[in-house]
């Protein structure tokens, strides 16, 4: 696993995908800051990570459509499923790789806080009499970094499983860019799913219940709030292993065929 994932680090940046991510995500990050709250005033972080959550459905299939596809393409396939390493070995070597260029990324973009924190700190100075805290809640900030990774990995974790059923990277990407969108839109059929009198569209408790449950956003809410909510970190990281364990199965089966 330790070869396969050094060699899909290293494939990254021969290539131009690792550094086309890695310049288009920390660029988002940074306006997504200005944005959000260096324009607006404000220290409240929420809309950045909600916002930020929202653009990975274009980004992280960006970095997951190569991870099989193009081992097909090429003709390496037959390579990787003929080498001294499992499939279990194979599938989490090139879905940690690909976890790790994103993790990284959004580790820096953290240093979008650094100028709140400054400024902060010298309104704190001015208001020496203040009660209130002055100044980004760092708990807040921490909260929503873990609930965008577990997300991000969700997302990856399906990324790197779309990418193994298609030799063509472009099918790869707007196929999960799909997925990843379904498993989005379908938190706006309950947050905004009631007409002018308040009343909802959807009625059924169990339909609505069913979409909650499949909602991506609803259980990243107490996140962003600076809230660890146990049952959606189980909930994203369930996401994540079926999906991987998906992808070993399709290259267990891939191997004896």
């Amino acid at each position: 696993m330790l070869a396969v994932y050094k060699k899909e680090l290293r494939s990254f940046f021969i290539n131009p995908v690792g550094f086309v991510f890695t310049g288009i995500f920390l660029t988002l990050a940074a306006f997504l800051c200005c944005f959000t709250t260096l324009k607006t005033k404000t220290y409240s972080t929420s809309n950045f990570f909600y916002y930020l959550v929202l653009s990975l459905i274009v980004l992280i299939p960006l970095l997951t459509m190569r991870s099989f596809a193009e081992e097909r393409k090429m003709r390496t396939e037959q390579m990787l499923l003929t080498a001294p390493v499992t499939i279990t070995g194979l599938v989490l070597g090139k879905y940690l790789a690909s976890f790790t260029i994103f993790a990284g990324c959004l580790l820096v973009s953290c240093f979008d806080f650094v100028p709140l924190y400054i400024v902060g700190k010298a309104e704190a100075a001015l208001n020496k009499d203040a009660i209130t805290h002055i100044g980004p809640v760092t708990s807040q900030i921490a909260a929503s970094v873990l609930g965008v990774l577990l997300i991000g990995a969700a997302f990856i974790a399906i990324g790197v499983f779309v990418s193994s059923l298609t030799e063509n990277q472009l099918s790869s990407a707007i196929i999960t860019i799909a997925v990843l969108l379904v498993m989005v839109a379908v938190n706006v059929l309950n947050t905004i799913g009631s007409d002018s009198e308040g009343t909802r569209l959807i009625n059924s408790y169990v339909v609505r219940y069913i979409i909650d449950w499949m909602s991506i956003l609803s259980r990243f809410s107490s996140f962003r709030y600076g809230i660890l909510d146990w049952s959606a970190l189980v909930y994203y990281l369930s996401l994540s292993f079926i999906f991987v364990y998906l992808t070993v199965r399709v290259y267990e089966r891939r191997r004896w065929a």
